[in-house]
């Protein structure tokens, strides 16, 4: 997954705006400020990587000559034999 896309850069952004508001504030030091904001990104690659997995639907393949994959449904009857 592309750690630029728009959903873990707006998340980033979120979660760097404490650190961007301690800065200002003056509790961090721009060094520090400038350290801790990678880790941002790196903690919203994380977030998104982490929900985009938990939300994907899971599919189960069937075995290859399971009769599964045929075009009809298991539960319908077998067709009548001919008279």
């Amino acid at each position: 997954m592309n750690p630029l896309r728009w959903e873990v850069l707006g998340l980033a952004f979120v979660l760097a705006l404490p650190v961007l508001a301690m800065g200002l504030r003056g509790d961090l030091t721009l060094d520090d400020v400038v350290a801790r904001l990678p880790w941002c990104l790196a903690a919203a690659w994380a977030a998104v990587a982490l929900l985009t997995y938990v939300a994907r639907p899971r599919t189960t393949p069937t075995p290859r000559g399971s009769g599964l994959d045929d075009a009809r449904a298991p539960s319908d009857p077998e067709p009548a034999p001919a008279p």
